[in-house]
């Protein structure tokens, strides 16, 4: 079969190798078989390994959704009676998180963080100092709206000092950046596998401390399908998720964890921070600004400026890129319009520079000046 490639610049899903795509293509089955209930095991362990955990410590718990509802799920899960979340929200993804703790009226501090900026971990420290009751410290890897980095080993071990569990939204590194869950002192991580995995949308999972799942079960029951305790508690008692999996995806992803063991952590890692260099290459090239500075940036996603100039339209130059194969992505930042490049998925530096061709071309074709202008300077 032949499949058109497409190459998808956007923050997930990402382009997937078409021996992934195919994968999805196998005989129905029903997912109470025994042998569907061995893949997702097998996956489980597969999950875990990738961050570097002990199985006997720590688990993956899957679930049927996008990455948010892995965000959920810890937050209303692992927080226990008249305890508090301290979320540090220097993004998109982190005051996504605070909206959660607002919807399920959870008592936390949302610690606002300038978007360009790395929290400071003496202003984390006096936070948790002065509050006893903070049980969760919450943040993001990679904020996916930015693509800047967060300091997860240090905030890590800020919130052990305290005895409080960290859990980190690795959405958006997990499988690209190298993650050692103990060593990097994380307690929950989570990601999806349409990101870091090259797989399809659908599958989503949450690796944990056993001990820490276990001692969930007696905090308020706060959801009913997306509560922690209850979907590990019922993989173990029957080998299978408590609802219907997306069997077609778990397949898929099956066949993406192959791939990403046979390219290796370190190649893959080398490959996707070789795209991104390329594609920091191409925008200094074009003129283009980048929103972050670079030594704060995760080498995954760029955030580029919109040019100051009048022929200059997102719209049309994604729809020109699009028909010739391109998917970039629109992002606003406070109040800056930006679009943004990312280093996720089955792509490659020939890929990047083909895009590059591609952008140049429309750019020229729409009349913005190139290299691109913009009226202020931007550092």
């Amino acid at each position: 079969m032949s499949i058109k490639r497409n190459i998808l610049l956007n923050p997930g899903p990402a382009t997937t190798t078409d021996t992934v795509k195919m994968a999805q293509v196998v005989p129905d089955i029903c997912p109470r078989e025994k042998e569907f209930g061995d893949i997702l095991a097998q996956m489980q362990s597969d999950l875990v390994k990738i961050v570097h955990g002990s199985t006997e410590e720590y688990t993956a718990v899957l679930f049927c959704g996008s990455g948010t509802i892995n965000m959920d799920i810890c937050l209303n899960s692992l927080l226990p009676e008249n305890k508090i979340i301290l979320i540090i929200n220097n993004g998109a993804y982190s005051a996504r998180a605070a909206e959660i703790c607002h919807y399920y009226n959870l008592p936390h501090i949302n610690m606002k963080v300038p978007v360009d900026e790395i929290p400071k971990l003496e202003a984390i420290e006096e936070i948790l100092s002065s509050t006893p009751d903070i049980h969760i410290v919450y943040t993001t890897h990679n904020e996916t709206g930015t693509g800047l980095l967060n300091p997860i080993r240090e905030i890590g071990a800020l919130a052990h000092k305290y005895n409080c569990i960290f859990v980190v939204d690795t959405t958006s590194t997990y499988a690209m950046l190298p993650i050692d869950i103990e060593k990097d002192n994380i307690d929950f991580c989570m990601a999806s596998a349409q990101k870091g995995l090259m797989a399809m949308t659908g599958l989503s999972f949450v690796i944990g401390k056993i001990k820490l799942i276990e001692q969930s079960k007696s905090y308020p029951k706060r959801s009913y399908y997306c509560n922690l305790y209850l979907q590990y508690e019922y993989f173990i008692k029957t080998g299978q998720m408590h609802f219907t999996p997306p069997v077609q995806t778990v397949y898929a992803t099956k066949q993406a964890i192959e791939e990403y063991f046979l390219e290796g952590e370190d190649e893959k890692f080398s490959r996707h921070k070789s795209v991104n260099e390329a594609i920091y290459n191409g925008l200094k090239e074009l003129g283009f600004k980048e929103f972050i500075k670079r030594e704060l940036q995760s080498g995954l996603i760029s955030s580029a400026i919109y040019p100051d100039d009048e022929n200059w339209d997102f719209e049309k130059i994604h729809d020109y890129c699009y028909e010739r194969g391109f998917t970039i992505y629109p992002g606003k930042i406070s109040n800056t319009n930006t679009f943004r490049l990312c280093s996720l998925g089955a792509i490659d530096v020939m890929d990047i520079e083909a895009f590059f061709a591609v952008l140049k071309k429309a750019l020229e074709h729409y009349n913005v000046a190139v290299p691109v202008k913009y009226n202020e300077v931007i550092q």
